[in-house]
């Protein structure tokens, strides 16, 4: 997780993403109140034995959303660590060189670096766990396609993991105006027993089937949640865990108070809820629990 230092209103990323809302509020204020947000979130996974590596934002060059890493960068079991290309140039300077070198210094193994941000160049575009949803026992991709989500980049890193991919088109309806979803993430969350997943926003009946039944072939407890719920970040979830193997499904406070007593009780039945408060960050930053959160599946080198 990547603590902030100018966090803001990004207006590059604002043109799809339906999330973000202006605030009059000081920069200074605004960038503290993120902080403080940030701090207690990594507060809460930690009083649970999650371990959390904290790396701070720079200063220079300005970074408004930094403190969503998942989009940059993925890491991979088997060693390999991927770059994503960026939809917006100012999000491309969150690529940090430093980050990697840290995690090998806390005896991570980074076994490749493959950098796929070449796509930029022809604008195509591949926002990391944002992007696309990951089910790694299953070895599926979920991603809904949009203007941050393109097929060729996406077929690319098919081949790299030789996972399948489950590809679709989800819309959301702001005003009487139809868009499409900018993230997968948004409207679906995978984790080792339950998915759950906005049904409401695929259009096309056969890529909605083809969601649905990827998930129940594999196992997976399918709980659907509606258009508002979704746009209250109750897609945006992630299954997290402990060193004793406990699982935690991680979801922000607005999320929670979105779902009913059936759902919050069925996914406590597979794991227990944190849901830490983070208004302002998802209020201005248009992302929220999950997307703070980038996974470390990197072996630990030996020795």
């Amino acid at each position: 997780m990547v603590r902030p230092v100018n966090f803001g209103f990004n207006p590059e990323t604002a043109a799809n993403n339906f999330y973000q809302q202006t605030d009059a509020r000081s920069a200074e204020e605004i960038n503290s109140l993120a902080q403080n947000e940030f701090d207690s979130f990594v507060a809460l996974l930690r009083d649970q034995g999650v371990n959390v590596i904290v790396i701070e934002d720079t200063v220079d060059p300005v970074k408004t959303d930094a403190v969503f890493p998942n989009n940059w960068f993925s890491t991979h079991p088997d060693g390999r660590l991927i770059l994503y290309p960026m939809y917006s140039p100012n999000r491309r300077l969150e690529r940090r060189k430093d980050l990697i070198e840290d995690l090998m210094k806390r005896k991570f193994r980074v076994d490749e670096i493959i950098d796929l941000s070449f796509f930029e160049e022809d604008g195509q575009y591949l926002e990391g766990t944002g992007s696309m949803v990951m089910d790694h026992q299953s070895k599926t991709i979920f991603a809904c396609y949009s203007e941050r989500t393109h097929k060729i980049p996406l077929d690319y890193l098919r081949k790299l993991l030789g996972y399948e991919v489950v590809g679709f088109h989800a819309i959301q309806e702001i005003n009487g105006v139809s868009s499409p979803i900018y993230h997968t993430n948004v409207m679906m969350h995978v984790g080792s027993d339950l998915a759950v997943v906005c049904l409401d926003s695929i259009p096309k009946a056969s890529e909605k089937q083809a969601v649905q039944k990827s998930l129940t072939q594999v196992g997976k407890k399918v709980v659907p949640i509606t258009s508002k719920q979704k746009f209250s970040f109750a897609g945006n979830m992630l299954e997290v865990g402990n060193e004793g193997g406990e699982k935690f499904t991680v979801m922000s406070e607005t999320a929670l108070d979105s779902l009913n007593i059936g759902q919050i009780q069925l996914i406590e039945k597979y794991s227990t809820i944190i849901s830490p408060r983070i208004p302002t960050i998802e209020k201005l930053g248009g992302g929220s629990a999950r997307c703070m959160m980038a996974e470390v599946f990197l072996p630990v080198a030996k020795g």
